[in-house]
Parts: C-alpha cells; sequence; structure tokens
C-alpha cells in the first residue's frame, strides 16, 4: 500500500496552491466551486458579498438554492443534462439570468462554467457577475469597439488604393465588431441580373467566393436589394420572406443583419453579417453596419472605371482637394527652393564643403518634395500638358539604352523605325509625359516575361487610321498622315478578351497584391486623349500584346528643340517685368530671381495694384503674375485687362494650383506663357524667354 500512496507535496507545490488560493479568494468576480451532487464546496469572497451570505455560510449549500424559485425545477434538468456533457459555457450574454440572494432578493447576473474534469478534478468553476448596470456598459463598450473597427476601415481607405485590400478587409472587420461568426460582401456584375460573393469571412458552405446569386427578392440579397433597406432577422429558421438556404441553418446560423451598398442612390451590393445566436443584432448594429457600408460604398466609387474615365466625379473631387494642398505646398516650395538656390551662390559659401553640403542635400530633399505633389496631381490627372515637338527616333533610342540596363538581362530590347530617314519622326505631345507613357507600357511588358522574351519599340506614319482610333481621337475629321503610330510590342504571355476590354480602366489590374496600382495604362490613355491621339492594344493569350499609341505630328518638324533655352544670360538687360504675386516670400524670392537675371522689377501684391502701373509710359515688357491673389482680381483677369491696354505687352502666369494652370492653359490666348511652382531660377528664365518670343 505504500508503494500506491501519493508522494509529500514539495514546498514550490504548497506555494503554488497558496497562489492558486489566493487568486481564488481575491477574484473580482464571484467563483464556486461545485461538485457533481450541485454542492457547493468552495466560495469566494465576491460570492459571499454578491449573493449575500456571510464568510463560509455557502459552502456545503445546493447550488439550487441559488435559483429563482419559479424556474428551480427546469434548472435542476439542465444541470444534470449538463453534467453528462460537461463544457465551457457562457450563460446571460443573450437573456436575462437571475440569482436568488439570501435575503430572497434577486439579481440579474452572467454566469460562465468552466468544467475541471478535463483536469482530473469532479468539479465545476462557475463565474458569476453582477450585470444590474451592465445594459448601459455593454451598450458603451459596444459603440467604443464599433468606433474603433470604422476608423480602422477609415485608415485602410486612406492608406490603401487598392480596393481589392478594403473589400477583403471589411467582413473580418465587420464580424469582429458585430461578434458574429460570418459576414460577406456581395456585388452586383454589371448586366445588374446576378449578385457574386467578391468576399467573406467565415466558414458558410453556402457561400463560397464567387458565387454567383440571382437578384431574386426570394433571397436575403435580392430582398435587400428590392427594397434598398437593412434588412434584420432575428431567427432564419422562422422566416418567411425569403429562402433561408439549408446550407446556413446547418452550418447554425441563426440571425441575420444585411445592409445595401449604395452609389448615388443607386443599389450596387449588400454587406451581410450571420450569428449563430437569436435575435442577435439591434439598432447599434444596423448603424454601424451601415456606417461600414456607406464607408465601403464611397471608397468603390473612387474605384469604378466608368466614372473614372467617363466622368471622373470622384477622381475631380480627390483632384479638388490634392490641387488645393499642392497649391499652398508648391508656394513653401517656391520659397524653399529658391532661398536655397540664392544660398548656395552666396560667396561665403562659395568655398565651404560642408555649408555646400548642406544645401545640397536640403535642395534634394525640396525636389523629393516637388515630385510627391506631382504625383498625388498626377493621380487626379491634373497635370498641364506642355506639347512640343519631339524627335521620336531620339526617344526611343534613348529609352531603349535605358531599359537595357536597368530591365531584366532576358529581354532583348530593340528599335525599328520607319519613312524618310533624312527626316526626323516627331510628333506634338509633352516630351516627359510621353516618356513616361512609353516606361508605363515596357514595365508592364516586363511583367508580362517573367522568363524573358522580346521587346520592340517601333514608330513610323499612322497610315490609314483603324476606325476605332478615328473615333477616338478629338478631332475624326484629321487627316490620317497626321498621326504617327508608335508601337511597344512584347512576345509575352498575352490578354484574354475580358483583361483587354478593361485594361485602360483606373485600378483594374491582374498583378499580385503590392505588384502594381492599376494606374499605368489608365494614366496613358488619358496622356492619349489630352494629347488630341488614342491608344490601342492587339493582345491575345500566348500571342503577346501591341500597345499603340496615335499621336499628331507638328505641322512644322523643325520646330524640334535639340537644347534648350538659355539660362537666363540670353533675356535683354534691363527688361521691366510687373510683378504680381500675393504670397510676400514667394515674392521675395522671384524679385531676388529677377534681379540676378539683370532685370528691371516692379513688385506688387494685387491684381488691382499693378492696374494702376500699367500704363503707356511705364515701358513694361512682360507680366508675370500668380494666378490666385487673394481676394481680389486673379491673374488671368489682370492679364486680359494689361493685354487690352498695353497689347504688345508678353505674359507669364504662374501658380502652384495645377488646376488653374490646367484652365489657363485651355482658355488662354496662345502667347501666353504658364509656368509651374515650384521652380528655378533658370526654369523662370526659360519661361520668360518663351513668352517673350510668343508675345513678339
Amino acid at each position: 500500500m505504500d508503494g500506491l500512496r501519493a508522494p509529500e507535496p514539495t514546498p514550490q507545490v504548497v506555494d503554488d496552491l497558496g497562489v492558486y488560493r489566493s487568486l481564488f479568494s481575491a477574484a473580482a468576480d464571484g467563483l464556486l466551486l461545485v461538485d457533481a451532487e450541485g454542492q457547493i464546496v468552495l466560495a469566494n469572497p465576491a460570492a459571499e458579498a454578491l449573493l449575500g451570505y456571510a464568510s463560509g455560510e455557502l459552502i456545503g449549500t445546493a447550488v439550487d438554492a441559488l435559483v429563482p424559485d419559479s424556474i428551480r425545477p427546469r434548472h435542476a434538468s439542465y444541470r444534470k443534462a449538463y453534467g453528462l456533457a460537461p463544457r465551457p459555457r457562457p450563460m446571460g450574454t443573450q437573456m436575462e439570468l437571475v440569482a436568488k440572494r439570501r435575503d430572497g432578493s434577486e439579481v440579474m447576473v452572467e454566469i460562465a462554467l468552466s468544467p475541471l474534469q478535463s483536469h482530473g478534478l469532479p468539479y465545476v468553476v462557475a463565474a458569476i457577475r453582477d450585470i444590474g448596470a451592465y445594459p448601459r456598459v455593454r451598450q458603451a463598450l459596444q459603440r467604443a469597439r464599433h468606433s474603433e473597427h470604422l476608423a480602422e476601415l477609415g485608415r485602410l481607405a486612406v492608406d490603401e488604393r487598392d480596393p481589392q485590400k478594403l473589400l477583403m478587409r471589411v467582413p473580418e472587420l465587420a464580424a469582429q465588431a458585430l461578434e458574429a461568426e460570418f459576414s460577406s460582401v456581395l456585388l452586383l456584375e454589371p448586366d445588374r441580373l446576378q449578385l457574386r460573393v467578391v468576399s467573406r469571412f467565415g466558414d458558410v458552405a453556402s457561400l463560397p467566393l464567387d458565387t454567383r446569386l440571382p437578384t431574386d427578392p426570394r433571397t436575403s440579397a435580392g430582398h435587400v436589394l428590392a427594397h434598398g433597406q437593412p434588412l434584420v432577422v432575428a431567427d432564419l429558421a422562422r422566416e418567411d420572406r425569403f429562402e433561408v438556404p439549408q446550407a446556413d441553418l446547418d452550418a447554425g446560423m441563426v440571425s441575420l443583419l444585411a445592409v445595401p451598398l449604395s452609389d448615388r442612390g443607386r443599389v450596387t451590393g449588400v454587406l451581410c453579417v450571420r450569428s449563430c445566436a437569436a435575435g442577435h443584432f439591434g439598432d447599434d448594429d444596423i448603424r454601424f453596419l451601415q456606417s461600414m457600408a456607406n464607408l465601403l460604398a464611397t471608397c468603390l466609387q473612387r474605384a469604378q472605371s466608368e466614372e473614372a474615365l467617363n466622368h471622373a466625379q470622384r477622381l475631380e473631387s480627390v483632384g479638388q482637394l490634392t490641387g488645393g494642398i499642392a497649391h499652398d505646398f508648391n508656394n513653401l516650395l517656391t520659397v524653399i527652393q529658391g532661398n536655397l538656390q540664392v544660398l548656395e551662390e552666396l560667396p561665403v559659401l562659395a568655398d565651404h564643403e560642408f555649408g555646400q553640403q548642406l544645401v545640397s542635400a536640403a535642395t534634394r530633399a525640396a525636389r523629393r518634395g516637388a515630385e510627391l505633389t506631382g504625383k498625388l496631381l498626377a493621380f487626379s490627372r491634373r497635370q498641364v500638358l506642355q506639347p512640343a515637338a519631339v524627335d521620336v527616333g531620339a526617344l526611343l533610342h534613348s529609352l531603349a539604352d535605358m531599359l537595357r540596363r536597368t530591365l531584366d538581362q532576358r529581354i532583348a530590347i530593340g528599335v525599328e523605325l520607319a519613312g524618310n530617314p533624312a527626316a526626323p519622326l516627331a510628333v506634338l505631345a509633352d516630351p516627359g509625359q510621353l516618356e513616361s507613357a512609353l516606361l508605363n507600357i515596357a514595365i508592364n511588358a516586363r511583367d508580362a516575361m517573367p522568363d524573358g522574351g522580346s521587346l520592340r519599340f517601333s514608330a513610323g506614319p499612322a497610315g490609314a487610321l483603324p476606325a476605332q482610333v478615328r473615333r477616338e481621337v478629338d478631332d475624326p475629321s484629321a487627316q490620317d498622315e497626321r498621326f504617327l503610330r508608335i508601337a511597344i510590342t512584347d512576345t509575352g504571355t498575352g490578354m484574354p478578351e475580358e483583361v483587354r476590354e478593361r485594361a485602360f480602366e483606373p485600378f483594374f489590374t491582374t498583378k499580385q497584391v503590392g505588384r502594381g496600382t492599376g494606374l499605368g495604362l489608365s494614366t496613358v490613355y488619358g496622356f492619349a486623349k489630352q494629347s488630341r491621339g488614342a491608344v490601342t492594344i492587339d493582345s491575345a493569350p500566348g500571342a503577346g500584346t501591341t500597345i499603340s499609341l496615335y499621336l499628331p505630328r507638328p505641322w512644322d518638324p523643325q520646330l524640334i528643340r535639340d537644347e534648350p533655352v538659355g539660362q537666363g544670360g540670353e533675356l535683354l538687360p534691363g527688361l521691366k517685368v510687373l510683378m504680381v504675386e500675393d504670397d510676400a516670400e514667394v515674392r521675395a524670392v522671384a524679385r531676388q530671381f529677377l534681379d540676378a537675371l539683370g532685370c528691371d522689377v516692379t513688385a506688387c501684391a494685387s491684381g488691382e495694384q499693378a492696374l494702376l502701373l500699367l500704363t503707356e509710359d511705364a515701358g513694361f515688357d512682360l507680366l508675370l503674375t500668380d494666378i490666385a491673389l487673394g481676394a481680389g482680381m486673379r491673374g488671368t483677369v489682370l492679364a486680359s485687362q494689361a493685354q487690352q491696354r498695353l497689347p504688345r505687352l508678353a505674359v507669364l502666369l504662374m501658380s502652384g494650383f495645377s488646376a488653374e494652370l490646367l484652365e489657363a492653359d485651355q482658355n488662354a490666348p496662345a502667347g501666353w506663357e504658364l509656368l509651374q511652382k515650384p521652380y528655378s531660377r533658370a526654369e523662370l528664365a526659360q519661361a520668360i524667354a518663351r513668352a517673350l518670343s510668343g508675345g513678339s
């Protein structure tokens, strides 16, 4: 028998038992240890205080004594059934649960049962919590949880441009916030005859990804589409407004909440959440899910191809916002870059190596800031194009040389030029934007050839324009010979028809998440259209892809400039400039630049003040004015009135707000020149030279 005796507890075990007893006694919740016969064998002080018993009085008491008389018979059967299959179980979270105190009064509680049989002990721990004031606390916590998840989705919406990532994240956030087991997003197909499951969270066999469901009102999603209102179901087993899939019932789904996704008043999809608990969703849950659906719908609107390409309503508002930010930011950058250039040329810093390093670092940072602003404006399609006669052959050879050094070495790159070798192939386009468009196409071609292949640039007269191109160009009556075709051909995987048809849609991409934004080809399309040309795609699976740009040729190819306008030394000394700028710091920088260029400068802060100075005997050669001049007269109005008085006055408009320059570019007389902020002294000199040339 001695061999079967349990070993004496070690000091460490004794210490551990003491810790456990202390934890049991100090717990904030009431704790009862109940044996298999329903007798309380241990109770902590919190349980005694909650139930109104003195210390030690609960030990040996039947747990049934804590149950109100009206439900005691049922409780005995519940306890017996639980003893046959003990499991962790919360009680009182979905219905009111009442405990009987020693004095006969009742208290609302939540109880969590934790069996210890798996640890070899024939007991159950009952944790009891008073929730007399709990509904208000629970509601506050629920609203805080809702706000937290909405804020997380809002941050994701701001940071993430890919709508697919948002779609994949929303069901999980909705399920977590509403403490539900399943959630899904369904979007209407273009024909509006079917709904497609585009994202989901949880396991319900009836709704795998990409499932197509009819828009029949006899389905839950179809019911939401038909009525355009939130749908709440407390018990799916008793639902008679629509058919409930048996798979949902088999999976234990009991209650449902679904809200519509709307685009400018038109329902485009459904956000649906299901729970295993009956009557799980209340008014706060409905408001939360509607807010989440509204935020998701807003993000999807931003990504819709039709409104981005044809209507651009959402992108227009984004462009106004970014344009406004860019205006102020570009003014700041003008001051920073201008003063850095002046500082760099100070004699005291000429031989100061460390000082020059600091100035150079700051200049590079300011330049990166200007590039960032440019990217914002490029996304909102508010960049100003400055068309010039571009030597396409020179551009393609230069681009091919650069790509040979940077692309996969397994990709062979070639250039083919057709036409008269003695006459350069030229197009009328913005040189920088044309190069960017060709680079975007080349990068797409590289991604389509993961194992290498051939990339060929070719250019030549367009010949007879395809019917599609003739429809696309801004001037359908234009003569065919007025266009040049630049083709980029790869030997990659090619595109199926459904991809080819959507290739120019913004945010549409077949690349893996994180590998592309879907904006590359859409900006190529926008550039071609804005340049009064067109772009086409010829592709098939396994047959590679050819993207063709059709751009107008200049009337006079001799206009091609190989060298930029001089750096300012070529301006006539003593050039009389009336400079109008409402920002004092920008005005100071512009005056410093003009003084360094040898100009005779008169500066003022408003259009009204400038008009007083614009007399025939003033002798001004150039009006240099910002477009936005505070609350007063705009620069374009000033320039128009100035040229009415002085027809030979040259005009140079400047702005940090790209939309203003774009509007001026479309509506201003041909002789007016435009200058984007921030600008360097050399860029100012070049713009002045162009303005003087255009006004002569």
